[in-house]
């Protein structure tokens, strides 16, 4: 791929015009893609809070469904952000020769790689206002809670849709990207306070949570404005989520243009 670097600048219109047609592709259809958003938490909720919740009288001063109520809305959007900008990504790089066809036009690679991290941040808001839906339903979140963790989940998304486009950059096939979706996405699921406190776990993996796991700090601050709890650490969590987005975005960047670049 040749002449991909148009402009060394990156144009809020360019990335948004490759957002507008990740958009367009996902309204087309949209009946099949706004269902699992919906199904998936009810599972979770049923399954895990009302279910294991019965067993369990209250934990940190709450019911337990109402304390994993936060951390289901951080991982859906940990994982609408992540798979869509992890193989929705490669898809429209590699078979679909989509990034091809943009490169066509006045739209530069930098804006394109902006575009799909921005759309992934998308997803992830899109589920986490599907769960909303559900939370305030069940009386599970308060509307001013929702109200502020929803632009925070799409802090979130930018950040999980930077780290996916940076696997998806380097993965040579599409089945390699099934590695950092099972050794870092699902042990991130579980440890890092979804389930159980954080306080639980042995001291040295509540430290490698706190300074690897982004899901973490995500948690961490969503449970804090859903439950209405004072949140100690909430100036570390926005400063690490913060610090992850131009990271992880920069990186993406500069990967994707070591690949497509010759």
């Amino acid at each position: 791929m040749k002449n991909c670097m148009k402009s060394p600048w990156i144009t809020i219109i360019g990335a948004y015009r490759v957002w507008m047609r990740n958009a367009l592709v996902f309204r087309k259809n949209i009946r099949v893609n706004l269902v699992p958003p919906f199904i998936e938490p009810l599972l979770y909720l049923g399954a895990i809070g009302f279910g294991i919740g019965a067993y369990i009288t209250d934990i940190d001063g709450m019911p337990y469904v109402r304390f994993i109520a936060p951390a289901i809305l951080a991982a859906s959007v940990m994982n609408a952000s992540f798979f869509e900008c992890a193989y929705g990504t490669y898809v429209r790089m590699y078979y679909q020769k989509t990034f091809d066809a943009i490169l066509a036009t006045p739209v530069t690679l930098k804006e394109v790689i902006l575009g799909e991290i921005l759309w992934g941040a998308t997803r992830g808001l899109i589920s986490a206002l599907s769960i909303s839906i559900i939370l305030l339903i069940l009386g599970l979140a308060s509307p001013i809670g929702i109200i502020l963790a929803l632009p925070l989940s799409f802090l979130a998304g930018i950040l999980f849709s930077g780290i996916a486009a940076c696997f998806s950059s380097i993965s040579p096939s599409i089945d390699t990207i099934s590695y950092p979706a099972t050794l870092f996405i699902a042990p991130m699921f579980l440890f890092s306070g979804t389930f159980f406190p954080l306080h639980l776990l042995p001291e040295a993996v509540q430290i490698f949570a706190l300074l690897f796991l982004p899901l973490t700090h995500v948690v961490s601050l969503i449970r804090g404005l859903l439950t209405e709890t004072a949140n100690p650490l909430w100036l570390i969590n926005l400063l690490w989520i913060g610090v992850g987005i131009i990271v992880f975005s920069f990186l993406a960047i500069r990967l994707f243009e070591r690949r497509l670049i010759v």
